[in-house]
């Protein structure tokens, strides 16, 4: 019988359950194969299981149906969980919560989707609120849930969901998510329950193993999506490859002030400086930092005094564990010999690695990073000349503002990509890659983009975005395409 589930985590990882597969991009998928790398080092990772490209092949080939052998080995997977963790899935008194990412061969930010704290429902977050000893913990992370499962997995309107959560803070006076109590969030899923109802005609789903197959089939399906497709066409990537799919236990982010969520990159991916460069924000969730929901705040002290922000480092903030961070920093960069593109999570004072790969970087970037780490001794020099893009280097004659040139200056944001560029704004995705065909020259202006604004990037001369950081999705996605994009 052909395995199509691995464990990682706990014993599992590097020759337990595992043997010959560690690191095997092409089957685990490149966010599988570093998790389980991550492991077997002994890094602090969530336990987790992942199940294989090669299901994702066999799933469109069946006719997009589960096989139940399939359904054995994700129950074996669950159970490699529960015994690591203590928490039972579905269980009321003390819930185990997953979240279920997407993760290709190759990397491909953005594009894929996420579910997480899976595992909730009317019963388990009543456990949770106890169990944490903090309801209002407890109801932002269903309200989380419900929302991006509406997204992700039913297909339902993202942006009811988003406009019922921004009424409720006008109603009450919030500027900011974190203002919001327990009763503001028990109220919100109140709110999305009936828009689930009426959108999608059935209730909400609360068993948890229907929730779990419901949130797989959607990642295999994420690889059929037209985001999915254009960066492929854009990137070169086979259709055949398919994506992984990651089910890993919950570590939170959002439990307060001792806790944090983060990305950081090793180097510098727009100069490629030999300095920690990455953003955090306090008592928040991973996606609330990739998705530029709420502004975020630096990671080193020398960052924020570069900027001149006000709100404190997470080097200032959370010493301890910011040192920790760093050193880590330094294991990831050796073991894998790349600049490393991170995710972390911080759950009351303890650090967790959620993800770990080669960072997107910008053509003078890569130059850079290619030439100090051949002189670090950590490539060869023909390791350093091989990773360098022929083509990337058109990236190095792109236009760039002259710094003595007199300019207006309207506004100020954070410096997400390097270049310069004028055009006509406009104020969606369709719109800048129809008016681009036509040989304008175009500035995608969004709130923050999505995965959705991918062709409407790619067609784009520069791309403004009112929210987000150096590490959101408009970010990281501008730097691999090589256009100017300030935050």
């Amino acid at each position: 019988m052909t395995k199509y589930v691995y464990r990682f985590g706990g014993n599992a990882s590097d020759g337990g359950a595992n043997p010959g597969q560690a690191g095997n991009k092409n089957l685990l998928g490149g966010k599988g194969a570093n998790l389980d790398g991550m492991a077997s080092i002994g890094l602090p990772v969530p336990p987790g299981f992942t199940i294989s490209t090669d299901m994702c092949t066999r799933y469109y080939l069946d006719g997009e149906v589960f096989p139940d052998s399939l359904k054995a080995e994700v129950a074996e997977g669950l159970k490699h969980i529960e015994q690591i963790t203590g928490k039972n899935f579905g269980n009321a008194a003390d819930p185990l919560l997953v979240s279920v990412r997407s993760g290709a061969r190759v990397s491909m930010p953005g594009m894929m989707d996420t579910v997480l704290n899976l595992g909730l429902n009317d019963e388990t977050v009543e456990g949770l609120a106890i169990t944490s000893g903090d309801e209002r913990f407890a109801w932002d992370s269903y309200r989380r849930f419900v929302q991006m499962y509406a997204d992700v997995v039913l297909g339902l309107d993202h942006d009811a969901f988003e406009e019922a959560l921004e009424i409720i803070k006008e109603d009450n006076g919030f500027y900011s998510d974190t203002e919001m109590e327990a009763k503001h969030w028990r109220a919100l899923v109140g709110e999305y329950m009936t828009l689930v109802e009426e959108q999608w005609g059935k209730p909400f789903p609360q068993d948890v193993h229907d929730q779990l197959w419901g949130a797989v089939a959607a990642v295999f399906g994420s690889w059929q999506s037209e985001r999915a497709k254009v960066y492929r066409r854009l990137n070169d990537i086979p259709a055949e490859w398919g994506t992984a799919v990651n089910v890993q236990a919950m570590v939170f982010g959002n439990m307060g002030d001792t806790s944090a969520t983060g990305v950081a990159f090793t180097r510098n991916p727009s100069t490629g400086e030999n300095l920690y460069y990455g953003e955090f924000l306090i008592n928040a969730q991973g996606e609330d930092v990739v998705a530029g929901i709420r502004t975020p705040q630096y990671l080193t002290k020398a960052a924020r005094a570069e900027a001149n922000a006000k709100p404190l480092s997470m080097e200032e903030a959370m010493p301890e564990t910011y040192a920790e961070l760093a050193r880590v920093f330094h294991i990831l960069e050796t073991h894998y010999r790349d600049m490393q593109d991170i995710e972390f999570t911080v759950e009351r004072g303890k650090l967790w690695m959620l993800q770990t790969r080669s960072g997107k970087r910008t053509a003078k970037a890569a130059l850079k990073i290619a030439v100090d780490m051949a002189n670090e001794g950590l490539i060869t020099e023909q390791e350093a000349i091989a990773r360098v893009d022929p083509m990337a280097l058109d990236q190095l004659l792109h236009p760039s503002l002259d710094p003595d040139a007199v300019r207006d200056v309207l506004t100020k944001g954070l410096p997400a990509s390097p270049g310069a560029a004028s055009g006509v704004i406009v104020f969606d995705a369709d719109t800048a890659e129809r008016r681009n065909a036509m040989g304008e020259a175009v500035i995608l202006v969004r709130i923050e983009t999505s995965p959705e604004d991918i062709h409407g990037m790619h067609a784009a001369r520069g791309i403004l975005t009112a929210r987000g950081g150096m590490t959101s999705h408009a970010a990281v996605v501008a730097r691999g395409m090589g256009r100017p994009c300030v935050s």
